[in-house]
C-alpha cells in the first residue's frame, strides 16, 4: 500500500488533466475532490490543496454522499484508453465467441448476459476477472463455505485484452490503496490501518456493456443496489447514467460525466469498519435508447479469510459496535449462491449483522 508521506513526486503532468484551485467542487451534487496533494508533490500547493485539507474533504464526502469523483489521480490515460478500447471489442464479438468464457455455478469469473441473472430488468453484459488468485482459507474445517472456484476465464480475442486488463488493474488498485489511506486519516486512523486485509485480496474488475434500449421506461440497466466490498473505482464514459440516491432527502441524482475522472464511492465493508459513520449508498444505472454505455468498475475487496466488525478504536461505552463479525468468505459466498439458487437467506445483506442497540 502506498504510503502518503512518503510516495516520491512525479515531475510529469498529464495534459489532460482538470486542475482546479481547490480540493472540491461540486459538479451535479456530486463532490469533485483534486488528488494533487498527494500525488504532485514537487507543485507549489496551496493551503486549500493541502493533504490535511484533503483529508478532511474526503470525510466530508464520504459522510455525506457515500460517493464523489477524483481527479488528477496519476493513473494513466492510455492504460484506461486501452482497457476501455479492449473492452469494446470484446462486447462486440459474436455471442459464440463470448460464450466461450461464460461463468457458470463453478467458476463465477468471466462473461454473462442479463438475462442469466435473476434481476431480469437489467439490460446489460458483463465480463468479470479477479486483480489476484485469492488465497482459499475456510474459517473452519467443518465447513465447505469456500466451494466456488475463482479462476479468470481470458478470451482469445481482442489479443491484447489479457494484458490489457492486467495493466490496467495494477494502476487502479494503486489509486484504491491511496484513497483507503485518505479514507483511514479521515477516521482518525493511522494511513495503513486497513493494509493488512488486502494481503490476498479478492478484488475484482467488472467490464460493462449497457447496449441501447427501445423501451428505457421498462427497464434499468443496473436496479438500486448498494456494492458490497469496500471501496469502488468507477470508470464511466461520456454516455452517463450513474444515478446516486442522495442522503440529505432520497432523490436519484444523476452523476455527470467528467474526462479523466473516477467515480468513488464506499461499500458495506467501510459501512461496518467505520461503525456507520461512514454508508454505503443505493445506486443505480439508466438505460440509454440510441446509444452504448460502457463503464469499467474496480471493487476493491478484503481476503475471504477476513472478518469484518467495528473497528476498536472507533467504538466505546457511547459509541459500542453496531454489528456482529462478518466473515467475508462467507458473505461473498452466500451473495454469489444467491445468483443461481434461492438459499435459505435471501440477497444476504450487512443488516442482517446488525446489532441491537
Amino acid at each position: 500500500m502506498v504510503n502518503l508521506e512518503t510516495e516520491p513526486s512525479s515531475p510529469f503532468i498529464q495534459s489532460q488533466e482538470h486542475r482546479p484551485k481547490s480540493s472540491i467542487i461540486i459538479a451535479e451534487g456530486i463532490p469533485l475532490i483534486d488528488l494533487t496533494p498527494i500525488n504532485y508533490k514537487d507543485e507549489i500547493i496551496t493551503n486549500s490543496l493541502s493533504i490535511e485539507g484533503l483529508v478532511k474533504e474526503i470525510g466530508k464526502a464520504c459522510k455525506e454522499w457515500g460517493f464523489f469523483q477524483v481527479i488528477n489521480h496519476k493513473v494513466p490515460l492510455d492504460k484506461r484508453e486501452r482497457i476501455e478500447e479492449c473492452s469494446r471489442k470484446f462486447f462486440g464479438l459474436s455471442l459464440e465467441e463470448k460464450v466461450e468464457v461464460r461463468r457458470d455455478e463453478v467458476n463465477l469469473l468471466g462473461y454473462f448476459e442479463a438475462e442469466h441473472t435473476k434481476n431480469v430488468r437489467d439490460w446489460k453484459e458483463i465480463y468479470d476477472f479477479n486483480v489476484q488468485q485469492p488465497t482459499f482459507i475456510p474459517p473452519s474445517d467443518d465447513e465447505q463455505s469456500f466451494q466456488f472456484q475463482w479462476e479468470n476465464r481470458w478470451p482469445h480475442n481482442p489479443p491484447d485484452f489479457r494484458e490489457a486488463c492486467q495493466e490496467y488493474a495494477d494502476e487502479v488498485e494503486k489509486l484504491a490503496y491511496k484513497l483507503m489511506e485518505l479514507i483511514a486519516m479521515s477516521l482518525g486512523l493511522v494511513p495503513n490501518r486497513f493494509r493488512d486485509f488486502f494481503i490476498h485480496n479478492t478484488s475484482n474488475i467488472r467490464l460493462n456493456h449497457y447496449p441501447p434500449c427501445p423501451y428505457p421506461h421498462l427497464a434499468l440497466g443496473l436496479g438500486r443496489h448498494k456494492d458490497t466490498g469496500v471501496l469502488t473505482v468507477l470508470a464511466q464514459d461520456d454516455v452517463g447514467g450513474l444515478q446516486v440516491k442522495r442522503k440529505s432527502d432520497g432523490e436519484w441524482i444523476q452523476v455527470k460525466p467528467i474526462f479523466n475522472s473516477f467515480i468513488i464511492n464506499v461499500g458495506d465493508m467501510i459501512q461496518v469498519w467505520s461503525n456507520d459513520a461512514y454508508e454505503s449508498v443505493e445506486h443505480r444505472v439508466m438505460v440509454n435508447s440510441e446509444k452504448d454505455r460502457f463503464s469499467i468498475p474496480f471493487f476493491l475487496k478484503p481476503a475471504l479469510y477476513t472478518d469484518v466488525e467495528p473497528l476498536a478504536e472507533l467504538t466505546n461505552d457511547r459509541n459500542p459496535p453496531k454489528y456482529s463479525p462478518i466473515n467475508w468468505g462467507k458473505f461473498r459466498t452466500a451473495r454469489m449462491k444467491s445468483n443461481f439458487a434461492k438459499s435459505n437467506v435471501d440477497n444476504l445483506q450487512i443488516y442482517h449483522f446488525k446489532l441491537s442497540q
